[in-house]
């Protein structure tokens, strides 16, 4: 009722000029109707909403052309800053001229092989050679490389990632033996073979620890080594100090129990070659020498003579005189078989529970091994079982 006065007053009451001096005032209008006035107040309200509507969609578009026009202005910024940097990055055009062998070392990193490079004016800036690899997503090998001086930084990169370019490096692979690396060594140029073979078959005097009984078989570690314009003692050197630092960190108890779990471990490499059966190998191992049988691998019967496994013969497996018959003599053999690799290891310091005695690979195509389990005729029966599955497998795939 209050807003219904306030309506008549302010829409019926007019002020009129000072005429003579005095005020006055016309007759009041006659009222307007009720509805009348609610159609005017409606009015007034419609164009105050149409007002603050027009004002915060004012607001919206200057709010948004702002936010669009500062991330342009970032995104300019940023491409004229990567254009300035590119254009900043010292490269030569290349092809380069001349030869130069170029070594990049085990370990190192794409800005030490970088500076090395600029060192020696294959490459014209550190910036290059790292963008290079940055844009390439690049591995960079280890090995000796033959490039030239002045090239282009991505065409020195395309080489660097080439592992078959790579020259001068001796891998010792997991579960490889030592006569194999003394065969590799053989392949490299630059490399005195024979001083090799000779050091690797010696005792070991002054490399290897005491524990090993002068024989390096298991005391390799995996890995890639320079071997060019090197000593063979250097080198062997420090392929055994890497090792002793290996099992070092890996916990690997010192003494004679340091040989026995390297021993282990490359039997279990070379009986099986899937990991998820290193863990049940060993304890195979394990649980044949506590109750005193023999470890009956074929691996050990290979080693000895000195042939792969395919080439063993019955003579061969009868013929006790060779230490390294586990089918004839019991306990472990005189020296690990192999190199064996961590995950080997790993395994022979903590085997699976269990109480495995035999094991058969019994597809070798895919590797599926099985083992037995239960009472010593069960397992023994169990062990007959995937013999024949063995020879099924093996008559099918011929």
């Amino acid at each position: 009722m209050t807003e219904d006065f306030e309506d008549f007053f302010s829409e019926n009451t007019h002020w009129v000029a000072d005429q003579g001096g005095a005020a006055a005032h016309e007759p009041p209008q006659p009222p307007k109707s009720r509805k009348d006035m609610r159609r005017r107040r409606a009015q007034r309200r419609r164009r105050t909403v149409t007002v603050v509507v027009a004002v915060v969609v004012v607001i919206v578009v200057v709010a948004v052309g702002a936010l669009f026009g500062y991330r342009g202005l970032r995104s300019w910024v940023a491409a004229r800053q990567a254009a300035n940097a590119a254009a900043a990055i010292q490269d030569y055009p290349g092809p380069g001229s001349g030869s130069v062998a170029f070594t990049v070392e085990n370990g190192q990193g794409a800005v030490q092989v970088a500076q090395n490079l600029v060192d020696q004016d294959i490459v014209k800036s550190q910036a290059a050679f790292t963008s290079a690899v940055a844009a390439a997503d690049a591995t960079l090998y280890p090995g000796t490389y033959q490039l030239k001086q002045q090239m282009k930084a991505a065409d020195v990169v395309t080489i660097l990632s080439d592992q078959t370019k790579a020259g001068g490096f001796l891998e010792v692979k997991p579960g490889e033996r030592v006569s194999a690396v003394i065969a590799n060594v053989a392949k490299i140029d630059g490399a005195d073979a024979d001083a090799f073979k000779t050091l690797l078959t010696g005792d070991g005097s002054d490399i290897l620890p005491s524990e090993a009984g002068g024989s390096f078989e298991g005391w390799l570690e995996p890995g890639m080594y320079n071997v060019q314009n090197r000593t063979a003692a250097d080198v062997v050197k420090e392929m055994v100090d890497a090792r002793v630092a290996k099992l070092d960190d890996m916990g690997v108890p010192s003494g004679s129990e340091r040989e026995d779990i390297l021993n282990i471990a490359s039997i279990a490499e070379a009986e099986v070659n899937a990991e998820e059966y290193y863990g049940k190998v060993t304890r195979v191992i394990d649980n044949r020498i506590k109750q005193g049988m023999t470890l009956g691998m074929d691996s050990t019967v290979a080693y000895g003579n000195d042939v792969e496994p395919s080439m063993i013969t019955q003579d061969m497996l009868d013929d006790a005189s060779n230490p390294y018959n586990t089918r004839q003599n019991t306990g472990l053999p005189p020296t690990p078989i192999s190199n064996p690799g961590d995950s080997a290891i790993k395994a022979a310091l903590k085997p699976e529970s269990g109480d495995w005695l035999f094991f058969v690979t019994v597809n070798l195509k895919t590797g599926e091994t099985k083992f037995t389990t239960g009472t010593l005729e069960e397992q023994q029966a169990q062990f007959e079982q995937y013999v024949a599955e063995y020879k099924n497998n093996n008559e099918n795939a011929n």
